[in-house]
């Protein structure tokens, strides 16, 4: 097997998973995917999962990725607030969530994180296009700022809130008040349900 045909085969795929590969031609041989990533022609993902080095540097290709290593999942958390101009922090970890367990993985784009709620949390997420007409599963705004309060339970106080520094032209503008209540009741929680119109009180309405 040449990495030439394995590339010509897999290359506009963007990444390439092994049950792709067995699927193409069944006798591969596995140890030519360990050779060819220790020559730097590919990029191990995480177990079984590999990507070609030119897509390394392409915009939002990490996100892109980040739908694709573990499923089923969204970007969410710090990465979607960040995503959205919600906060001002740039943010290096791509954080999603799942239904699965928790998960990370550490590769050449950086550090995955895959934090872990209920199948039936599992909501508030679309698709976006994000990079070269592909699209991936995003939090909503109001969702990914649900997820936060629900996973980090220490956001409770008035301070916790008013330094998570949220953008107050976009809180103002475009974050939709009646879907973050609604979606709040889902949770079917009281303590997040109290972080939440703690969170409403003294960042949105004051703001």
């Amino acid at each position: 097997m040449s990495y030439l045909n394995f590339k010509n085969h897999f290359f506009d795929l963007k990444y390439v998973n092994i049950h792709q590969v067995y699927a193409w031609q069944a006798g591969f041989d596995k140890s030519n995917l360990t050779r060819w990533c220790k020559r730097g022609l590919l990029h191990k993902l995480r177990n079984g999962y590999y990507c070609f080095p030119e897509y390394l540097s392409k915009p939002d290709f990490g996100y892109f990725i980040s739908n694709r290593i573990y499923r089923p999942s969204y970007v969410s958390l710090h990465t979607a607030l960040a995503f959205y101009g919600m906060i001002p922090e740039a943010v290096v970890t791509i954080s999603a969530v799942s239904a699965l367990k928790k998960a990370k993985f550490e590769n050449a784009l950086g550090t995955f994180l895959y934090q872990q709620i209920a199948p039936n949390l599992m909501f508030g997420y679309d698709l976006k296009p994000v990079w070269d007409c592909h699209a991936l599963w995003f939090a909503q705004p109001e969702k990914a700022l649900l997820d936060l309060l629900y996973l980090y339970p220490f956001y409770k106080t008035e301070q916790d809130m008013l330094e998570l520094r949220l953008d107050e032209d976009f809180m103002q503008l475009d974050f939709n008040i009646e879907r973050f209540k609604e979606y709040a009741q889902k949770f079917q929680s009281k303590a997040l349900e109290k972080r939440a119109n703690t969170l409403l009180k003294y960042v949105i309405h004051n703001s």
